[in-house]
């Protein structure tokens, strides 16, 4: 007979673990008790790992768990999961995979097909297990073993069906896996589990990085979109986007000095606490010199900094610096300036964000400087609308903390201003300090001026300049005379009063 309901809500959510703390924050607290939830993927990204992390964090609190698993022995299974940090042995596990007689021997069945006497035999050896041993958790791995010994896709789904109401009826939290061909595609004809099941975590992998995403959860709702994942020496790490939340902080737009009066004079006094500030320019014009410069400024007047090198080693930074006259090493020693060297390949965006706000919760720094945005977007392969949100979410909480942050970004040109930054992040910045190189009088000049500051006056022409050993950044005199350093062409004004001009480039 068909049960009927009043509509009155009797079930009281309480929240499973998943055993990895990040993963719980994208469920919203976690898997809830009694459902079912289904981990897919293709070969390769991690979903029996993850369901053996939900075993283990049943395991850590002294409940009951069984692993159901139907590709692997046990043996392999236990092999596989130590090598990672992961303890699994006080499992319950049972086979529902073909053992050996299956290839050694020619069974042949009377009256009955195959498919039905290998369905009734998993039903009736997971519901054993289930009443003999009364879990808490169950992972199955995968799923799609049950479906292979069904004769049709209405049978199938019935199976399933059942299964999931004798699970929640006996209130065991259930991980069931499933591998996606490469196309995207489940492996098997009949796709009925992802519909039947509370929740769905879905895996991807590709030739440049690991991510995760929880495109469903039942009652609870989920953090969406696509999020960082890595599987290292102890298991799954999840780096969940970074989002700000906005608060009631109150802005206080304080300069910063940078230390070096000239640049200083060009900003209107220094940068303000709580903005963003682009050092952009082509290559080797000198963006990483005028941030350290920036740097050393804000650790010259009692503040802290904290700085993440994309682009080169420390060693090569520090020395670099230091030839220049910027006593890094003494800032470094006395713990006002923190210097990260971060590789782009093995990091992706958002464990990259989770490491700076862990160093700024720790430092509580006046300034963060990032060199350079390029290394920041080949962690995201490239993806510029990726780029532009992530960095955006970092700077944002950053802001909010009244951190001023400092990034360099690279020019594709090497004189002119085509554009103010390289991608579309142009409005993230409060403040661009563009560096470019403008040929006059037959000789190549740098120039250095601010095209953009939200707060505040500031010197809107350019400058000449120069990186000089010992000195470091040598900021001279305007081009008083000299127009079109913008768009790459420069031209000579007449000193006599008059309109002409002369081509010099």
């Amino acid at each position: 007979m068909p049960n009927y309901s009043n509509g009155t809500a009797t079930e009281e959510i309480e929240l499973v673990a998943s055993g990895i703390p990040e993963l719980d924050e994208l469920l919203n607290g976690g898997y809830v008790r009694g459902r079912t939830y289904l981990v897919q993927g293709v070969s390769g990204t991690g979903k029996s790992l993850l369901g053996q992390h939900f075993l283990r964090a049943g395991l850590d609190r002294e409940e009951t768990v069984v692993y159901i698993h139907g590709e692997e022995s046990r043996d392999d299974i236990l092999v596989n999961a130590a090598r990672l940090g992961i303890d699994i042995q006080d499992a319950e596990f049972l086979d529902i995979g073909p053992g050996t007689d299956f290839f050694a021997e020619d069974r042949s069945y009377n009256l009955v097909e195959a498919t039905e006497v290998e369905s009734e035999r998993f039903t009736q050896d997971i519901k054993q297990v289930i009443e003999d041993v009364d879990p808490s958790r169950i992972l199955v791995d995968p799923i799609t073993q049950l479906q292979y010994v069904e004769r049709d896709e209405y049978q199938y789904r019935k199976r399933l069906q059942s299964l999931i109401r004798f699970l929640r009826d006996r209130q065991v939290t259930t991980v069931a896996t499933r591998t996606h061909n490469r196309n995207g595609a489940s492996r098997t004809t009949h796709d009925d589990f992802e519909s039947l099941s509370d929740g769905v975590v879905d895996l991807y992998l590709d030739e440049r990085e690991r991510r995760i995403a929880v495109p469903k959860h039942r009652g609870l709702g989920q953090v969406d979109g696509t999020h960082g994942l890595e599987i290292r020496d102890h298991g799954i790490e999840v780096y969940p986007q970074t989002i700000p939340k906005h608060g009631d902080r109150t802005f206080d737009p304080e300069l910063i000095p940078t230390g070096h009066e000239s640049l200083d004079g060009l900003l209107g006094g220094g940068i303000e606490r709580g903005t963003v500030s682009f050092i952009s320019g082509p290559t080797g014009i000198g963006k990483s010199t005028t941030g350290a410069r920036s740097l050393s400024g804000v650790v010259e007047d009692g503040g802290t900094a904290l700085g993440y090198l994309f682009e080169e080693s420390i060693d090569q930074f520090v020395h670099r610096s230091e030839a220049l006259g910027l006593p890094i090493s003494e800032m470094r020693a006395q713990g006002s300036l923190v210097l990260t060297e971060t590789e782009p390949l093995v990091r992706s965006a958002e464990e990259f964000d989770q490491h700076v706000l862990n160093q700024v919760d720790e430092h509580a720094p006046d300034a963060v400087f990032v060199d350079g945005l390029s290394g920041y977007q080949t962690s995201l392969q490239g993806d510029d609308r990726r780029l532009v949100r992530r960095l955006h979410g970092l700077t944002r909480v950053l802001k909010d903390r009244g951190i001023a942050v400092i990034i360099t970004d690279e020019a594709d040109r090497l004189t002119g201003i085509p554009e103010a930054t390289s991608t579309n992040t142009s409005y993230i910045a409060d403040n661009i300090v563009f560096l470019t190189y403008v040929e006059v009088g037959g000789e190549l000049d740098r120039a250095i001026g601010v095209v953009k500051k939200r707060l505040g006056d500031f010197d809107s022409r350019f400058h000449r300049f120069s990186i000089e050993s010992g000195a470091g950044l040598v900021i001279e005199g305007p081009f008083d005379n000299v127009r079109g350093i913008m768009g790459g062409s420069s031209t000579r004004r007449v000193p006599d009063g008059s309109n002409r001009t002369t081509n010099e480039s």
